[in-house]
């Protein structure tokens, strides 16, 4: 077990909502399938449970919740898939329980496959004691939000469940990405994506004991928001959806580069009790996450008991087995 005083870093016992592993299970596939550049990025990063401690005693993260990235656990093989979906959920309890307090997992599904999502799922949060679920932003062009998803939707609200959204390539990334890696620009506007349908469709209204968490300081939604609330109330009328209610009832982490513009903007939108700390390790890198973590440690956008809430306290009502901090 590896205990420390993460209070001593810069930010001071945060929880990382927002944080990935690659196990070698995972690696071995994603080799096997081809995916050497995952979302055109230049590899897979490195990862073990020893650096992720190393940096997050270096930052101050007293505990982080680990998913799997883009592009998930299906590489074009339903059996295969729902085969690493088990194998990678495992892994993340073991790591969980060698390092109580430390690590949380946020379970892996292997989508689009719904019935055998919605039975990992169930497996994950009862047998493993998952702290939650990652989805990605679409699963064979099909964004979160559709109907497809609803038998999903339905457990995970029945279970009052964490669901922590992550970005993926669109599937038309040849006609749009100008040959640049998916995370620069696709990204942002997939995440914009998927929460719009979720929204519009109605599915964050008719489960509401779902906990959203939107990555990226909420992408490209802080400055769309209005716009997208306007086309919902003229394309549905008296019946529309009221979008920024439904997104302030959101949560939206600041992995990636928050500062200076995209965290103001964000705090435009929801407030200080619905904004979450990630780090984005190891697919952002160690030294970029230390200056991240700085940089957001000194920012004056956020008053000391704004960050408090920010940087620990709200992760803490989403996640309460890592209190007390309230």
């Amino acid at each position: 077990m590896h205990t420390t005083d993460a209070a001593s870093g810069a930010l001071g016992g945060a929880i990382d909502v927002h944080a990935h592993f690659v196990t070698s299970t995972l690696r071995t596939a994603m080799r096997d399938a081809g995916v050497e550049h995952p979302d055109g990025m230049p590899a897979v990063p490195e990862w073990s449970p020893q650096s992720a401690l190393r940096l997050m005693d270096g930052t101050g993260v007293r505990a982080a919740l680990l998913s799997v990235s883009s592009p998930g656990v299906h590489f074009g093989d339903d059996g295969a898939a729902v085969r690493l979906a088990r194998s990678v959920n495992d892994e993340g309890a073991a790591l969980v329980a060698e390092h109580p307090g430390r690590f949380g997992l946020m379970a892996s599904l292997p989508l689009p496959d719904v019935a055998a999502a919605v039975s990992e799922a169930e497996r994950a949060l009862g047998e493993l004691g998952a702290d939650g679920i990652i989805l990605l932003t679409q699963y064979a062009g099909r964004h979160l939000g559709d109907p497809v998803y609803e038998p999903l939707m339905a457990v995970l609200d029945e279970r009052a469940a964490v669901v922590c959204l992550h970005p993926t390539s669109p599937v038309c990334w040849e006609a749009t990405a100008m040959g640049y890696p998916r995370p620069m620009l696709e990204f942002p506007f997939e995440t914009t994506r998927a929460v719009t349908n979720l929204i519009l469709g109605g599915t964050v209204d008719r489960y509401p004991r779902i906990s959203f968490v939107v990555p990226h300081a909420g992408a490209a939604l802080p400055v769309l928001a209005d716009r997208i609330a306007a086309f919902a109330m003229m394309q549905q009328g008296a019946a529309a959806v009221d979008a920024i209610s439904s997104l302030r009832r959101l949560y939206f982490d600041v992995a990636g580069f928050s500062s200076p513009r995209a965290l103001p903007a964000l705090l435009g939108l929801t407030d200080d009790e619905h904004t979450l700390y990630g780090s984005d390790f190891p697919f952002t890198p160690d030294w970029v996450v230390e200056a991240l973590a700085a940089d957001l440690a000194a920012s004056k956008v956020l008053t000391p008991p704004q960050m408090r809430r920010v940087r620990e306290e709200n992760a803490v009502r989403l996640f309460p087995r890592f209190g007390p901090a309230l």
